[in-house]
């Protein structure tokens, strides 16, 4: 059984990811790939706020705020990359 810091964690990635796919909106493949991109910057995100010792919003052993910021430019960043392949794909037709 999963620790409950790492259930509440991937809680919080899946909330963060798919508000993003709400508000921006998208198919099926986009929502999965914000899911992944939301759990991979939450990840790198904490593991950040570790090293480099950010305890601006804690709960337990898991760091919220740097967690959610490397979350969201995870989404952004796979948001800018995937709007452009799009739109070059749409100029072919």
């Amino acid at each position: 059984m999963p620790a409950p810091g790492i259930t509440f964690a991937f809680m919080i990635a899946t909330l963060v990811g798919g508000t993003f796919h709400l508000i921006v909106g998208g198919d099926f493949r986009r929502l999965a790939l914000y899911l992944l991109c939301s759990w991979a910057g939450f990840a790198l995100g904490h593991v950040l706020g570790i090293l480099l010792d950010i305890n601006t919003f804690n709960i337990g052993t898991l760091r919220i705020f740097p967690a959610i910021m490397g979350s969201v430019i995870a989404l952004i960043v796979a948001f800018s990359l995937s709007t452009g392949r799009a739109r070059r794909r749409t100029t072919r037709r």
